[in-house]
């Protein structure tokens, strides 16, 4: 389902800014901005909603099938389950996530610790075959996110990990994000595939994207990026990162 919002009520946001600019970019496709809730965004629900808007850029990541057993998948989803239930919230409940936001700021960190953060450090145990520590797979993923950049979008930062990517990029809207992220899905599966001697899905189904919010978020997030192949305790040439301009100190 595809849903066209525009200026929509209750959500407040910094000023908008060229990160362009702010970054010291010359050669941009379009100006890179972040969030701006008076703009135009389009929500597509799938598995997860996919949240975009037109030159904003979005935090993306995306998950090898095997990066995460089922069980443990099970596990937390009954976990969450039971914590809204316990704040009088229906899981089942499409609108789950818009009941979840009305709750006090305390018992909304309270879920983002417990619940959404884990996911991410999950990952970086780097369970699974963990097949893109092999720098020739890597190569493969960091290739094709690199091969049309500045023409059917744009890449600022990414990270290619043992068993996930992380990517910051914009697009031109939602169809392009989504067939883009489809395509790359699709190479990376079939060349990976045949290069080990396998068939079938490559990453998850469904990855996780941010419409980055602010500046200071882009830059964090940016950081966040660089630093995590070594916060997950990898060497060098177990992870390939991009960067396409100096990171600011924090």
């Amino acid at each position: 389902m595809l849903l066209s919002y525009r200026g929509a009520v209750g959500l407040r946001f910094a000023v908008n800014i060229n990160i362009c600019i702010l970054i010291g970019m010359s050669d941009c496709l379009w100006p890179l901005q972040v969030f701006d809730p008076a703009s135009e965004f389009t929500v597509v629900e799938r598995k997860l909603p996919h949240w975009a808007q037109a030159g904003t850029v979005c935090f993306m990541t995306w998950r090898t099938i095997d990066s995460i057993p089922r069980s443990v998948l099970r596990r937390w989803r009954a976990e969450q389950d039971d914590w809204l239930w316990e704040r009088r919230i229906d899981p089942r409940a499409s609108d789950w996530k818009t009941q979840l936001k009305h709750l006090d700021t305390r018992l909304l960190g309270e879920f983002t610790r417990k619940f959404a953060r884990r996911w991410h450090r999950h990952l970086d145990n780097c369970h699974g075959d963990c097949l893109l520590r092999e720098p020739c797979l890597a190569r493969i993923v960091s290739d094709s996110l690199l091969k049309f950049d500045g023409d059917r979008y744009q890449v600022t930062d990414f990270i290619v990990m043992p068993n996930h990517v992380h990517l910051l990029a914009s697009f031109a809207d939602a169809e392009a994000m989504l067939k883009q992220c489809a395509g790359w899905k699709h190479y990376h599966a079939r060349l990976i595939n045949k290069q080990v001697g396998r068939s079938g899905h490559f990453w998850q189904q469904d990855g996780f994207d941010h419409l980055v919010r602010s500046v200071e978020q882009y830059e964090a997030l940016r950081r966040y990026i660089a630093s995590n192949g070594d916060k997950a305790g990898l060497k060098p040439g177990e992870y390939l990162h991009f960067t396409s301009s100096p990171i600011a100190p924090r």
